[in-house]
């Protein structure tokens, strides 16, 4: 399977692929929170659990696995909480993922001034 081949328009199939259930309750799973695996698939897991630990091999914000699975973000925060609850997916903050406090906004401006300049 490569990364957007998961494709599951069909309510029935949504409803299957999280169990059931409608939420997860992670603050953790923002949409622009990295994911990052720490395992590799194996033989027998739910197919979309396997996809988006291969696509998560480097850090990737859970809007982008959306978007890579073509599935609501709400179906993947669910299974990424799955993958959480084994460890078999970390997640991070991408502010403190970095350690880095925001840019300067006076700063910032003078870029972007520099920038239209050329």
């Amino acid at each position: 399977m490569t990364p957007g081949s998961v494709q599951h328009e069909n309510p029935d199939r949504l409803y299957t692929v999280t169990g059931g259930r409608s939420r997860a309750d992670d603050a953790r799973l923002d949409l622009v929170a990295l994911i990052v695996s720490e395992s590799q698939p194996v033989p027998g897991m739910q197919s979309e659990h396997a996809e988006i630990l291969r696509i998560c091999r480097a850090p990737t914000a859970v809007v982008e696995i959306s978007a890579d699975l073509r599935l609501p973000v709400s179906v993947v925060r669910i299974l990424l909480a799955d993958l959480l609850d084994t460890g078999s997916v970390t997640a991070r903050h991408p502010r403190t993922a970095a350690g880095a406090r925001l840019p300067d906004p006076d700063l910032l401006k003078q870029v972007l001034v520099g920038l239209r300049k050329l």
